[in-house]
């Protein structure tokens, strides 16, 4: 098929693989494109799973999750291509699932957008993540319409689980979660639709939606515009390997990006705590030069020091254009 049709075409093809193994992806995305353009792969969202198990409460283990990116970053570089999300239609808003959804909402859903656009691969945006859509926070069993969590809820439930229990779960887990309408406006149903929606809409979409985010240019929107730009006028993000620098941390993410003299650096504080840095790894020079940070008072050069809750950054050293250096500066 890839020969017959998707070749001539020039299309560009993904697939779905949940629980596929990093040498099947290997193949079915080979650089020589003879199969996919590119695969998805499951694996780093199950980092919240207590013992393997969806339908639980659970804190993620983000040394897991570098641990797999890691794997997998590593594992296609220079072999075949990965296709990067954090959201679909399956899976919890992402901001809610490992950020924050009250006031640091904003500077969350930067942060994990800054730490997945710094990697090698195809960065999806699931819709509403541009805006930092949260989960509905559906409080009765009536508001869901998704099967599988209707299923869960009366199975549990017959075993003898606690209801509260039972919503928090879904309130976390459920796939519809990421299913509500898209928010557009603060018109009723956020502007989705004059009739009745399928599901009801999260209740913040007053205050969350797409035309409060286009007035607001220090919105999580721009944040989006800004790393898509970035993808597109730096090579370095396209073909550089990939190095984790602070793999044992609990909450730091921090990794290294080289490729023909050219190094990116991406540091994140995946809690909402302040965290000590040491820029263990990090070489020091006076060629970095910011490239985007969700706080303003980012300092130029990456240094040791004290990370604020959700900080991240990125941070570029040696970008060549011609014969002169050229370094982009953009804070958001």
């Amino acid at each position: 098929m890839s020969r017959d049709v998707f070749q001539p075409r020039g299309l560009m093809t993904v697939g779905e693989m949940s629980s596929t193994s990093l040498e099947h992806c290997q193949q079915y995305a080979a650089q020589s494109g003879a199969e996919l353009s590119m695969t998805f792969n499951f694996h780093h969202l199950k980092v919240d799973y207590a013992n393997g198990q969806k339908w639980t409460l659970a804190a993620p283990d983000y040394v897991e999750l570098k641990q797999i990116f890691h794997h997998w970053q590593q594992g296609m570089h220079n072999r075949a291509w990965n296709a990067l999300f954090w959201c679909n239609h399956d899976q919890p808003r992402i901001v809610s699932r490992f950020g924050d959804e009250g006031e640091l909402r904003v500077t969350a859903a930067k942060m994990l957008a800054m730490v997945l656009h710094g990697m090698q691969g195809t960065p999806y945006i699931y819709q509403g993540e541009e805006i930092g859509m949260t989960n509905p926070g559906f409080q009765q069993i009536g508001s869901y319409r998704d099967v599988e969590s209707l299923n869960m809820y009366a199975e549990l439930q017959a075993q003898g689980r606690n209801e509260g229990e039972l919503l928090a779960i879904l309130a976390s887990k459920s796939r519809d979660n990421s299913r509500t309408p898209m928010q557009w406006d603060a018109t009723p149903h956020a502007g989705f639709t004059t009739g009745t929606p399928w599901i009801a809409c999260a209740e913040n979409y007053p205050q969350i939606n797409a035309t409060a985010a286009l007035a607001d240019r220090d919105s999580v929107f721009y944040a989006y515009r800004h790393l898509i730009a970035l993808r597109k006028q730096y090579p370095l993000l396209t073909h550089g390997d990939y190095q984790d620098l602070a793999p044992a941390h609990p909450a730091l993410w921090c990794y290294q990006r080289s490729w023909n003299g050219q190094r990116l650096l991406v540091v994140a504080n995946l809690s909402r705590e302040p965290l000590a840095w040491d820029a263990a790894g990090v070489e020091f020079s006076e060629l970095w030069r910011p490239l985007i940070s969700n706080y303003m008072d980012a300092a130029e050069q990456p240094r040791a020091g004290v990370f604020a809750a959700f900080r991240s950054k990125l941070v570029v050293a040696g970008v060549l254009i011609g014969h002169r250096e050229l370094f982009a500066t953009i804070h958001t």
